[in-house]
Order: C-alpha cells, then structure tokens, then sequence
C-alpha cells in the first residue's frame, strides 16, 4: 500500500506516514501466576492513522470492539430484557468515481430509515459502512449495523419481517428494484453466553470499512477510492448507544489499547522493531525499559 500511494504525487505525504506506521512496538511483560509463561502485552507504539493503513484499520476495530464490551455490561443492565439484530443494507455496485456520491445518498437513506415507524422499537444502533471492489471493478458499498430493540420486538405488533426491511429499504433509498437486505437475530453459538454473541455481532458489525486485498489488487482503484472517500464517516451511533465507541477519538495509547485494562504496569518494557528485509519484527533492545525502581517499592509495600 505504501509503493502504490507512493506512486502518485498527491498521496506522497499518506505513503510517508504509513512507512512509519508501528515501527517500533513496546509491550509489557506479564506472568501468568498459575503456569509461569510469560505473556507480552501492547503497550506503546506510533501509529501512522492514515484511513486505509491496514494496520491502523485492525487496530482502531478492536478499540471500537474494546469499547462497545466495556459499555456492554451496563447497557444491559440499563435496558433489562434486551435483544439484538445484525442488519446489512445494500445498493446495486457504482462506478468507483460515482462512490461519493453513492455514499452520501445512502447517508440520506439512512436518515430517511431512522424516521419510519419500522424503526421506532430501535432503542439503540451503530452503524458501519463497508465498500468491496467487484470484479468488475465497479464499488459495491453496503451498510452493517446492530441494532438494540426490547425483548417484546419479537412478539409484537412491531416485529418486521425481512421482506417488510426490503421494502423499506426500497423506498427510504428509493430505488426502483428491491435491493439485498439480510436481517438476523443475535443468538448463542453453542457453547457461547449471550454476552458472547453480542460481542461476536459486534465485532462483525466493527471491521474493517475496506479489505486490505481489495485495497491492493488494482492500485488505480484503491487510489480512486482514497480519493472517493476522503473525509467521510463510516461510523454512526444512535439512541442509547450514541456515542458508545467516541468516534474520532483516538491517540496512540488508545490503538494500542493500553487504557482501562485494569492491570498494575510497572514501566518495564519489551522492544520489538519492524525489519523491512525480513519483513518481520525482531527484538530491538535499544527500546526496552527497565522496570520503575519506584512501582516496585509500591508494589512490594
């Protein structure tokens, strides 16, 4: 991805940032107090936070994911009785040139969605836009979204059944063919908890906006899409769970998900450096720490 932006001028500045994109990677060392193994965790890197960085993406997923698990427990508690639904909305593919303008037509479609009676058992939502290349080359964007409704969703005058959602979509976008819409409830896998299979939709819900291949298979493409898309959000929340993942809100500790994890960091650390012909990290000891003389004293009193 770096030696396509860096074969065009205008996106120069995006290749340099992401050559300097999780370099250098610190983590901390813990043991495990019933076996003794040792376990490297995260603690400290520089991300480049370009949009398309495939590492910086992974990493700002699980900081969303990190979020929604933490906020979990109490939106349950707050809304007794809840269920959930993975809902994906789609159009017809575009032209890549046309995705702006697809995009933002269907942010107005969603908007239209929200407002329609169908809708108003929604208690809370989030929404994220994925767009995929097709083999044609054409953009084919699409909206996922999970959505928190009250137990009785199921069982009442409210509950919409998929063609009823295919309808909807159909004239909230107001296209002239019934678009795909595929609707499902969140349920336990075998052997999982309800929290698990939240966590799971959540997850699915909060990926990636574009996968990495499709990124590199035809660099015009990508470059166009970069293009496309530039200063648009893929990520929207609603209800009670507005705000939930604090879009837009992110440092470097928070990518490297450091913060709230609850665990005694005593300052020392584990250096590992990217190493381009081997295209692997290695240690890099120039970076470790040791240990703070002070946390110790801490710690043993």
């Amino acid at each position: 991805m770096q030696a396509i932006y860096g074969e065009a001028r205008e996106f120069e500045r995006l290749a340099e940032r992401i050559g300097k994109c999780s370099g250098v990677l610190r983590f901390s060392e813990a043991h495990d107090p019933e076996t003794g193994e040792a376990r490297l965790k995260l603690k400290e890197a520089q991300f480049c936070r370009v949009r398309h960085c495939p590492v910086c993406q992974w990493r700002r997923s699980l900081m969303w994911q990190a979020r929604f698990y933490q906020a979990l427990p109490g939106l349950i508690e707050a809304h007794t009785g809840v269920r959930w639904l993975f809902l994906t909305l789609t159009v017809r593919n575009c032209p890549v040139d046309d995705l702006r303008a697809t995009l933002k037509a269907l942010n107005a479609s969603w908007g239209r969605l929200v407002k329609r009676p169908e809708f108003k058992p929604v208690q809370g939502w989030i929404r994220t836009t994925e767009v995929t290349r097709g083999k044609d080359g054409s953009a084919h964007p699409h909206f996922h979204a999970l959505l928190m409704v009250p137990k009785s969703y199921f069982q009442g005058k409210y509950y919409v059944k998929q063609a009823r959602w295919v309808e909807v979509w159909q004239s909230c976008a107001r296209l002239n063919y019934a678009p795909s819409v595929d609707v499902r409830a969140v349920h336990p896998r075998k052997g999982e908890d309800g929290t698990q299979a939240i966590q799971q939709a959540a997850a699915e819900t909060l990926k990636y906006a574009v996968k990495p291949a499709d990124m590199t298979t035809d660099p015009e493409w990508f470059m166009e899409l970069t293009r496309q898309v530039h200063k648009l959000r893929f990520v929207a929340t609603g209800g009670a769970l507005k705000n939930v993942l604090k879009e837009g809100q992110e440092s470097d500790e928070e990518l490297a998900l450091t913060d709230g994890d609850g665990e005694q960091d005593d300052g020392g650390r584990v250096g590992f450096n990217w190493r381009p012909a081997d295209r692997k990290y290695r240690r890099y000891r120039q970076a470790d720490a040791e240990p703070s003389a002070l946390i110790h004293i801490k710690l043993s009193t």
